[in-house]
């Protein structure tokens, strides 16, 4: 029976689907004629292509039917060449060309797909970009293989796949700890899986559930000084709070950059400002106002932890004082870029001029 194409595009959700029907195929020993995996996120082509490497043949076969090759050193035919070679003992050829984007005339790979070697695997590491998927080589793959188009994330799904992350280790991951990771780490999922793998070889064997405390002494990520504790501290009003989390910030410049926090500040008070305008418009049209599951998705959080801080926060900033916030995190944004006057004001000092700003609307 024919395997059933694997084929994702456009998406995180769509990638994330792919790659775990991809990775169940490889553990269960399923395994495609040819595995096209492309797009702008190295993660998840790193991988399936390494798993494929490490894992599908002995290191005595490793050493006859293992060929890696570099996209910038082998033409196209080269590549054929090497996949129509049999392997020289039970099992199969893998031929693993990285960087793939440099290879010249990519296209004609095409041909060999018309008549492929069943025991022939062929990994095509193609990072940085896609394939026209308008060419024969690209439908060609698609057919008879595996195209994975690796989508990075948004920053709002990033929470959701880290405690998918950390549940696959036999792990659980609060809400706060997981903000904590996100809000230091970024989008980067490879130094998000580091960065968890190292928390979790230093935890002990019953300790299953992982908190604030954790990563702070684990990761060394303060709980009391960072971005989501300043978002924190700005919803609930408390203003010593917050500036005593720009103090620290000023202190730490490095590890505090201010063009993360202002973006993390714009995001808070757009959400603000977007649930506001969603409750004014209900309101306006005598309809009822809209249900958790409809401002969680408007707002694009991943849990329920963080809506009740935004209903909390709107009775201290409605809509106009939100948008008020907006322009004035605009503002500072191309004051820390040098534009707008600054003068020689530091991050930190401009960091606290704006929360005192904000707070005092």
């Amino acid at each position: 029976m024919a395997k059933k194409a694997v084929k994702s595009s456009g998406n995180f959700k769509n990638t994330l689907e792919s790659y775990n029907t991809v990775m169940k195929e490889l553990r269960g020993g399923v395994y495609r004629g040819v595995y096209l995996l492309m797009g702008e996120e190295p993660f998840f082509i790193d991988k399936i292509s390494g798993y494929i490497e490490n894992n599908i043949l002995s290191e005595e076969a490793k050493g006859f039917n293992l060929q890696v090759v570099y996209g910038g050193e082998v033409a196209p035919g080269e590549i054929i060449q090497r996949c129509r070679t049999y392997p020289m003992m039970p099992g199969h050829n893998i031929v693993i060309v990285r960087d793939a984007a440099a290879l010249k005339g990519i296209e004609q790979l095409a041909g060999y797909f018309n008549a492929p070697l069943e025991r022939c695997i062929l990994v095509l590491s193609h990072k940085g970009g896609t394939v026209d998927k308008r060419s024969a080589f690209y439908k060609k793959c698609a057919e008879t293989g595996c195209v994975v188009e690796s989508t990075g994330p948004r920053d709002y799904e990033i929470g959701p796949w880290l405690k998918e992350l950390f549940a696959s280790q036999g792990y659980t991951i609060d809400e706060r700890a997981a903000a904590m990771l996100t809000d230091n780490l970024g989008t980067s999922l490879q130094k998000i899986e580091q960065e968890a793998t190292k928390l979790t070889t230093r935890l002990s064997p019953d300790h299953k559930t992982i908190t604030v405390n954790d990563i702070e002494d684990n990761i060394g990520i303060s709980k009391e000084f960072n971005n989501f504790e300043l978002t924190r501290a700005l919803s609930e009003g408390d203003m010593a709070k917050a500036l005593m989390i720009c103090d620290h910030f000023a202190r730490n410049p490095k590890e505090n950059p201010l063009v993360v926090t202002i973006q993390m500040l714009f995001t808070h008070f757009q959400r603000l400002f977007t649930m506001g305008i969603m409750i004014w418009n209900a309101r306006s049209k005598r309809m009822p106002p809209p249900n958790d599951n409809e401002l969680m998705a408007a707002l694009k959080l991943s849990s329920l932890y963080f809506l009740k801080e935004y209903k909390n926060a709107l009775a201290i900033y409605p809509t106009r004082k939100s948008f008020l916030a907006m322009g004035a995190i605009r503002e500072y944004d191309l004051k820390s870029k040098g534009l707008g006057g600054s003068g020689t004001m530091s991050d930190g000092e401009l960091l606290k001029e704006l929360v005192l700003r904000i707070m005092t609307f």
